[in-house]
């Protein structure tokens, strides 16, 4: 069993049953202890679980179905000026494709007093609820697999809709972002259907609170050489900024204080 796929069940495990033990999951996944250890170190990095005597459980405030509107309020007036950024960027286009991240969020909520004619395709439930406000915007849903307590739709099944549509710029905010692994997700799914949005459009945007740099998930969506405008705070480390400077200059870089 991968790495994500191995973390991903981690979790499923734990909203099941509220904790695990590492001797007896190491077992059941077929892997060594000390594999297991680190996958629940990198897990509990990430806020998921909460690394026990032996094993792991979920953190005290943990609930899947609160997870969306705590990002959503989480360094929101960072977003909004990010958003503000990201919507510079829309002028002169006819379609665009946004994920159904917090932050790709704040930029709906811009896009409902958009007045100009323009396509909208969205992966996010809440996402096309609001865009859909705007009788200006054409909004496109993404069909796909719907998780319990999800906003969002995933899975290869949105391939279809996606092959028939060119896109002018895909906007997407990653759960993480480092230079040397580029834009990561936890779900697996969620990974996959970024991929498909990017290879359909002309331009790819990542807009990305500062808190969200150097920081990895369980698997990468987007490649960093496959980023061609990078929004972001200058909040975020200099050492970053440096570096994604030398190794990847052709990236457009877009800061708000």
């Amino acid at each position: 069993m991968l790495a994500p796929s191995r973390r991903k069940k981690i979790i499923q495990i734990l909203n099941e049953k509220k904790q695990l033990l590492v001797k007896d999951t190491s077992r059941e996944f077929g892997v060594s202890e000390g594999t297991l250890r680190n996958d629940l170190k990198i897990l509990e990095e990430e806020g998921f679980l909460v690394k026990t005597h032996g094993g792991a459980m979920l953190p005290e405030q943990y609930d899947p179905n609160l997870a969306f509107r705590s990002r959503v309020e989480q360094n929101q007036s960072e977003k909004k000026l990010l958003s503000d950024k990201a919507m510079e960027q829309i002028e002169g286009k006819y379609c665009i494709t946004i994920d159904a991240s917090s932050t790709c969020l704040e930029l709906a909520k811009q896009l409902v007093v958009y007045k100009k004619n323009l396509t909208v395709i969205t992966n996010g439930l809440v996402t096309a609820q609001i865009l859909a406000e705007n009788t200006s915007l054409n909004v496109i849903m993404i069909g796909g697999l719907v998780r319990p307590g999800s906003t969002e739709i995933e899975g290869s099944l949105g391939k279809t809709i996606l092959s028939e549509i060119n896109s002018d710029i895909f906007f997407t905010s990653p759960h993480g972002f480092t230079v040397e692994s580029g834009l990561n997700d936890f779900s697996v799914h969620e990974a996959q259907l970024k991929k498909y949005m990017a290879e359909r459009a002309e331009k790819c945007v990542a807009v990305v609170d500062h808190t969200k740099i150097n920081r990895k998930s369980v698997v990468t969506s987007l490649e960093t050489n496959e980023i061609d405008v990078l929004i972001t705070s200058e909040q975020a480390p200099k050492e970053f900024f440096e570096k994604l400077k030398n190794q990847y200059s052709t990236i457009q870089l877009v800061t708000v204080k």
